[in-house]
């Protein structure tokens, strides 16, 4: 059986940050970014991990580095091999981590909708339009949109991203910048949804993340996971209401229930709702991969 972790130690290597669900060790023009077992709700990391999430996620995303490698480069070196330096810890690390180029990341979140839902869903209602981008009249909340669109938001370091116009977007990095951000996005989200689709999941929408390197533009972070993106089944699509996900939706609707207050320190969670996440994360890779979690 596989390790929990919830937080790593490698007292050989230089700590650059824990992130919610990541950490991430400096080795000079590389990083190495372990993804934990840690979860996140609302803003909070919740003291419970879920088992498998990490290599779920770390998996997941090399094999969309892999098939959309067309696309736009990436920035994965290894992912199953572990060397060197960091050969000591090949154990701890064996399908959770991705030793990567370090890029200088752009600042914002290139963010695609093929449907309406969440924080586009909100907006839509006041506005009929997400992030400055006009829609027709009458959709209805999970409705699938005319055709996707890109709808970027700030990388906040603290509290919320906020929903930005393409706009805003080119008085931030410039024009020549904003237009490849864009195209590209929506040819991976594009790409990835046919794919997914064929497997009976909707990609709804997906937050993708970018570097650059000598001016190369590279794919970074993470790629359409269950964390970064929302995974509806089709069996079950029904528009006019929030959708069943593949995601941590089932941890999120558990804390509403029990009147949490949305604020440090997080409940921990039982163990009905630690493995249904568990299970919610394994089959979204299964069904993606079209094989079992190694």
């Amino acid at each position: 059986m596989r390790a929990i972790i919830s937080q790593t130690e490698f007292p050989g290597l230089k700590l650059l940050g824990r992130g919610k669900v990541r950490d991430i060790y400096d080795l000079g023009d590389r990083l190495l970014i372990v993804a934990t077992d840690r979860l996140s709700a609302f803003d909070v990391v919740l003291p419970t991990p879920i088992p498998d999430k990490g290599r779920v996620l770390t998996q997941l995303s090399v094999f969309w580095f892999e098939k959309l490698a067309d696309v736009v480069p990436h920035h994965v070196i290894e992912a199953k091999n572990f060397t060197g330096e960091l050969a000591p810890y090949a154990d701890a690390l064996a399908g959770r981590a991705m030793l990567v180029r370090r890029t200088q990341p752009a600042p914002i979140e290139c963010v695609v909708r093929g449907y309406i839902s969440g924080s586009g869903w909100k907006d839509y209602l006041k506005t009929r339009a997400i992030c400055g981008i006009s829609l027709p009249a009458g959709l209805r909340e999970s409705d699938r949109l005319p055709e996707p669109i890109f709808t970027p938001s700030t990388k906040a370091t603290t509290g919320h991203d906020e929903n930005i116009s393409f706009e805003e977007t080119v008085s931030r990095i410039g024009l020549p910048l904003a237009e490849r951000l864009r195209d590209v996005s929506l040819t991976l989200y594009r790409r990835a949804a046919e794919h997914a689709a064929a497997r009976g999941i909707i990609i709804a929408d997906t937050k993708f993340e970018f570097g650059l390197r000598d001016d190369e533009l590279i794919w970074i972070d993470e790629a359409l996971t269950p964390d970064s993106s929302r995974f509806w089944p089709a069996s079950q699509y029904s528009p006019g209401k929030a959708q069943p996900s593949f995601d941590k939706q089932f941890v999120r609707d558990y804390l509403e229930k029990i009147g949490w207050n949305k604020q440090p320190p997080a409940p921990a969670l039982p163990p009905d709702v630690v493995s249904g996440t568990q299970q919610k994360y394994r089959e979204a890779y299964q069904r993606i991969t079209g094989h079992a979690l190694d």
